[in-house]
């Protein structure tokens, strides 16, 4: 499976971390859970009661199943993993001491909460500053294949662009 990067680790939650961990193929187990080399639990930094919810959320959701000798990853877990790492591709930087003359105005809905992260996350990578809540001024243009991705994920309707006459001033 493709490493998610680091835009990835940043928004990762403790159920896409159990999923990601029961798709990476690794055999290492004591009772169960995921360890690394020195058996020590891969969940250290959560409480149990947090990891027990959810686990019990992933199974409720056949997400995830029990087998002897731990748990398996479903196809619908694979599913959520993949829709996950294809709703938070990455792009390269560009550079930030360009003119700020590109005004970008969004609105995500709620149930793309983590594609309007990472899109806000980018455009932080790319230089923009935040003007106001969903108002975001930087270099122009945008990269591309990060226009061409917006619209792969249908958000380039709920994205709108102006060039603007003069560059932006702080």
């Amino acid at each position: 499976m493709s490493s998610f990067g680091f835009v990835y680790n940043l928004c990762m939650s403790i159920v896409e971390e159990i999923l990601k961990e029961l798709s990476s193929g690794r055999t290492i187990r004591y009772k169960g859970v995921s360890t690394n080399l020195f058996g020590i639990p891969k969940f250290k930094d959560y409480s149990k009661r947090s990891l027990r919810s959810s686990v019990d959320r992933l199974v409720k959701n056949e997400m995830i199943q029990k087998e002897l000798n731990g748990f398996i990853l479903t196809a619908n877990g694979r599913k959520y993993l993949k829709k996950k790492e294809d709703s938070l591709k990455s792009f390269f930087k560009i550079d930030k001491n360009l003119d700020k003359n590109l005004l970008v105005m969004f609105d995500i809905p709620n149930i793309k909460k983590a594609e309007r992260e990472w899109f806000r996350f980018h455009l932080k990578k790319f230089g923009f500053i935040l003007i106001q809540k969903s108002v975001w001024v930087g270099p122009a243009p945008l990269p591309k294949d990060f226009l061409e991705y917006l619209k792969e994920i249908k958000l380039e309707k709920c994205i709108k662009t102006f060039k603007l006459a003069k560059s932006y001033k702080k």
